[in-house]
């Protein structure tokens, strides 16, 4: 491997890792305000809303149904307060019994 390309991983290391690092070194032991708690707990969901908004703008074979069932479901189980990963899982598996059943 040539020696810019090593030098550039290790640059693309840091730069990956400090933004990660940094707030556990500079928060640790420190409580946050509530307000920021709040904003904080929501960004997972805002940001699965990003990503899930688009493609339904982009449906599968033009069939409108199979995104607005899947944004349904990923809307329903976020309100029921589910983690993230099972808010895609429960999209996922109500978007496979339409297409099953379809």
């Amino acid at each position: 491997m040539r020696s810019d390309v090593f030098w550039m991983i290790i640059g693309m290391a840091i730069v990956t890792y400090l933004p990660r690092m940094l707030p556990f070194v500079l928060l640790k032991g420190k409580e946050l305000p509530p307000f920021i708690q709040g904003v904080l707990r929501n960004v997972p969901y805002a940001t699965l809303g990003a990503l899930i908004f688009p493609a339904i703008l982009f449906i599968k074979d033009d069939d409108i149904w199979y995104g607005v069932l899947g944004a349904g479901a990923a809307f329903l189980v976020s309100y029921l307060g589910a983690n993230v990963i099972f808010v895609v899982i429960g999209s996922i598996a109500v978007l496979t019994l339409y297409s099953y059943f379809l």
